[in-house]
């Protein structure tokens, strides 16, 4: 299949996705909607249990939207380009299995929030971080100021996004921005080592897992919790449920159908 402006390499169970518009990687309304399209045509492939995203390039992993899009300001256009940030990030937020950020460089305004929408965030230490928006008379309108106060808290939200405050690797690390730091040029690697991590684990508990998880910002503990049990009795009809019982008790290693 092609997509816009997104390179895809199918390494083992891991879908890996290279954000490809230099100079900056940036995002464009064919290349949004061919994202959410290509999440949902993963979320149908049942061998493809992580989703890894970087940016093409050794500079830019993304910097988000062209902001000549907006120069005539065009409220279609604006409503168009609004309406496709938000369906292909919360597509991606959505992906059945593991999403990792593999960022590279450069993550600017939509560019750090696609990283935002991905479960786990492995970073290089020459990257630079920011949420710029405000600074040109607009705001993030894909998520960033919800998920990045809900990773790092209403203060630091609020320095990045109030402020413009850009932050490097190790700030982002000790915010709780990302999960972790590695030197320029292994993030991807590393990612790819987490993905393979994660595909050891069942996926139809992944999947189970992360809907827990992510419900937990939009309903309290005690509605979650009944909800945390009867996902642990469903899993018991899932022919993986039975595959990790039985490799456990025989010593091997499981064979995921995905089911």
């Amino acid at each position: 299949m092609s997509y816009t402006n997104l390179l895809v390499e199918i390494v083992g169970s891991t879908a890996v996705v290279t954000i490809a518009n230099p100079p900056a990687n940036t995002w464009t309304g064919a290349s949004l909607k061919d994202l959410r399209r290509l999440v949902g045509e993963l979320n149908a492939n049942a061998d493809i249990y992580s989703l890894v995203l970087t940016g093409g390039g050794d500079k830019f992993f993304s910097a988000g939207a062209d902001l000549k899009l907006f120069a005539g300001g065009e409220l279609a256009v604006a409503r168009d380009m609004a309406d496709s940030f938000g369906a292909a990030f919360e597509a991606l937020a959505g992906f059945r299995g593991v999403s990792i950020a593999a960022i590279n460089g450069y993550a600017m305004g939509g560019g750090l929030e696609c990283a935002l929408a991905c479960d786990l965030r492995i970073v290089e230490t020459q990257a630079q971080m920011a949420l710029p928006e405000a600074a040109v008379g607009l705001l993030p309108c894909a998520g960033g100021t919800q998920n990045l106060a809900w990773l790092v808290g209403e203060g630091w939200a609020k320095r990045m996004i109030l402020c413009g405050e850009r932050i490097d690797a190790a700030t982002a690390l000790r915010i709780g921005l990302v999960e972790e730091v590695v030197e320029r040029g292994a993030a991807l690697p590393r990612a790819l080592a987490l993905a393979s991590q994660a595909a050891r684990q069942s996926p139809t508990s992944v999947k189970a897992c992360k809907q827990l998880i992510q419900g937990a910002r939009a309903q309290p503990m005690a509605a979650m919790l009944p909800q945390e049990r009867a996902a642990f009795v469903r899993l018991f009809d899932s022919a993986d449920q039975k595959e990790g019982v039985n490799a456990f008790l025989e010593k091997r290693a499981p064979v995921w159908r995905n089911a």
